[in-house]
């Protein structure tokens, strides 16, 4: 449900379009899709043993 409610956001829709669209959304689930996609295009270094 993570990637429906970015492809939406992507997309040009506001919140309030997407929780008509899937009334069992509330507006933290959409939040939190957010936060979740912000986490993941995150930078991470990691450390390799050579």
């Amino acid at each position: 449900m993570v990637s429906v409610v970015l492809d939406n956001l992507a997309a040009g829709l506001s919140i309030d379009e997407i929780l008509d669209s899937y009334p069992s959304l509330t507006k933290e689930a959409i939040q939190a899709c957010i936060a979740y996609a912000a986490d993941l295009a995150r930078e991470r270094i990691i450390l390799m043993a050579a």
